[in-house]
């Protein structure tokens, strides 16, 4: 197996990183770019040895690191965060390669936000605290203390701003980390790897493990040293998690599927209320925030119908590479061919399709039309389960009690959005929604600082600002006797 391999002129390394240096594994998976199939490389594939290495590196590392300074840490995260912008166009053209995410996207949104991920919680951790306050004289003290070694493991959908979502919060925190990216999609997270090292993140303080999630997933989560465990994905993978760390009770939190409302009112801007609707094709539909259920009022669904249409039809599918493209492919044959059992399933229980409907045949491989479909029963599979695809379906309601309660009929609840020009009705809607994050007249706006999260099924606890630290850390309170401080048997005279 070659070291190294050349992805869109950039270098990457295919072995694991451990301890400080890199670490081949015999075994070894095939990394295929979505764009054309072509072979990218063959990558190393970890297991229980090759976890266990990073483990114990990640422990022998964690008492200097978590006995450096807040300062010490975020001038390195900052120096990482540096790193990334100076290689961002390779980060963007590997990801994109890789995943088959737009490269304009990649350039100005993606790879900016690696950075600012850096940036920003090393920013927060120097004014992490509170004031101490009073119990009947006495003081009490909160300290948020580094936990140990974390286990983070990421999904293929955005690789490298998702891996670092949950890597600068916990490095930050003063913990060691061992992170396990997606197989579908793990060349990002070697690049940085790279960047952290020559930033001066001291060795094993970042190690990656790649490799299956039976195998290098399993031995992680199931690992005695590790002592938080982020995970991304999907809910079944997530109940294998929790029931393989619940033995070492390791505290979890869990960003998990959604199957997401956007509710347009008949008092809406209907312009930007087809723009909100198209922009759920975004990334070919493969966002786990994704507002696939659009519920209309049905005064304007003819209406809103035709005009959505006609940007529906107006998307240019094609190499994510290109400029001009609005979207591009879907990650995996495995994926496509999930999608398209949905629509056929979907199609052969009574929906209808309006657009799309299955694979472009004009590009082949794993591009999928935009699909919109309508007909469709609330208890049928395609209103109930996460697609993952580029695929949205319509309803329609009367009134606003059937809005929310349509809306929250599914066992997710990461995110909802709504599109209404009545503030009165926004406050009340939102205040009905089941949702981790509700978005009112906008979407995708994220801010570091606010909870992130889903709740039913699409998630355990909430990362961002104070939140991140609360769960990577181990939170202290000291509390300390008044006048407690002279020496038994000192009067007070010098």
């Amino acid at each position: 197996m070659s070291e190294h391999i050349t992805v869109g002129g950039v270098a990457v390394d295919t072995r694991h990183w451990i301890g400080g240096r890199r670490v081949a594994s015999a075994a070894t998976f095939t990394d295929v770019s979505p764009i054309d199939g072509a072979v990218l490389g063959e990558i190393s594939r970890g297991g229980p040895a090759e976890v266990d290495a990073a483990v114990t590196a990640a422990r022998a590392a964690f008492p200097g690191w978590a006995a450096t300074s807040r300062a010490e840490r975020a001038a390195v995260l900052n120096a990482v965060a540096d790193g990334v912008e100076a290689r961002l166009e390779e980060l963007a053209l590997v990801e994109t390669l890789d995943n088959g995410a737009l490269l304009r996207s990649h350039r100005r949104g993606v790879m900016p936000r690696v950075a600012h991920n850096f940036r920003f919680f090393a920013g927060w951790l120097l004014d992490l605290g509170r004031e101490d306050f009073d119990t009947r004289g006495h003081t009490n003290h909160v300290t948020w203390d580094p936990a140990g070694p974390c286990a983070l493991i990421t999904p293929w959908n955005a690789p490298l701003m998702l891996a670092t979502w949950k890597t600068a919060p916990a490095l930050a925190a003063g913990n060691t980390v061992v992170l396990k990216p997606a197989e579908w999609s793990p060349l990002t997270a070697s690049l940085l790897c790279d960047i952290a090292a020559a930033a001066g993140l001291p060795p094993g303080v970042l190690n990656v493990v790649q490799g299956y999630g039976a195998e290098a997933g399993t031995a992680l989560v199931e690992h005695p040293g590790i002592r938080r465990i982020s995970f991304t994905g999907s809910v079944p993978t997530a109940r294998r998690i929790a029931t393989t760390a619940a033995p070492n009770l390791t505290p979890l939190s869990l960003e998990l599927g959604g199957k997401s409302p956007l509710l347009i009112f008949a008092d809406a801007d209907l312009d930007l209320a087809v723009d909100l609707a198209i922009e759920q094709y975004d990334n070919a539909g493969q966002v786990c925030l994704a507002a696939t259920r659009l519920l209309v009022e049905s005064t304007i669904e003819e209406e809103f119908t035709r005009r959505f249409l006609e940007r529906a039809a107006a998307l240019v599918q094609g190499d994510p590479r290109d400029e001009d493209t609005g979207i591009g492919p879907n990650i995996h044959p495995r994926q496509v061919e999930k999608i398209d059992g949905f629509v056929r399933r979907a199609v052969a229980a009574g929906a209808r399709v309006l657009t799309g409907g299955g694979p472009n045949a004009d590009l082949g491989g794993l591009y999928y039309r935009p699909t919109l479909l309508t007909g469709v029963a609330q208890d049928a599979e395609i209103v109930q389960e996460e697609v993952f695809g580029p695929v949205l379906t319509l309803q329609t309601f009367d009134t606003e009690d059937e809005a929310v309660d349509l809306a929250n009929d599914t066992r997710f609840g990461l995110a909802a959005t709504l599109a209404t020009g009545s503030r009165e009705r926004a406050e009340r809607v939102s205040a009905r929604l089941v949702a981790g994050t509700v978005w009112v007249n906008c979407f995708f706006v994220r801010d570091l600082q606010a909870p992130f999260g889903g709740s039913r099924e699409s998630g355990v606890g909430r990362e961002g600002g104070d939140w991140s630290f609360d769960f990577y850390c181990d939170i202290k309170n000291t509390v300390s006797a008044p006048n407690g401080w002279a020496p038994k048997g000192w009067n007070g005279h010098g």
